[in-house]
């Protein structure tokens, strides 16, 4: 599931080229604050995944609520 979390948020990224270094910017709309930058578009996707991935974690260890995506819903359960 979580796999599949990750596949539908990349599927979602935005890129763009920007001007001024022409550079590599990538973000996920629907994940505030997950963006990227990079001088490759390779590198960009790259690190936007990691950066997912360690969003992801942060919001599981501080149990914050995750964005639905695709229909995917992570949720986090309490445990004794």
């Amino acid at each position: 599931m979580l796999l599949k979390y990750i596949k539908s948020g990349m599927s979602r990224a935005k890129y763009e080229k920007l001007e001024d270094d022409s550079s590599y910017y990538g973000e996920i709309p629907d994940c505030h604050g997950v963006f990227a930058n990079a001088t490759t578009l390779d590198e960009c996707r790259e690190q936007l995944e990691e950066v997912l991935e360690e969003w992801i974690l942060f919001r599981v260890y501080k149990n914050l609520s995750l964005p639905i995506i695709d229909g995917i819903e992570l949720k986090i359960k309490e445990v004794a």
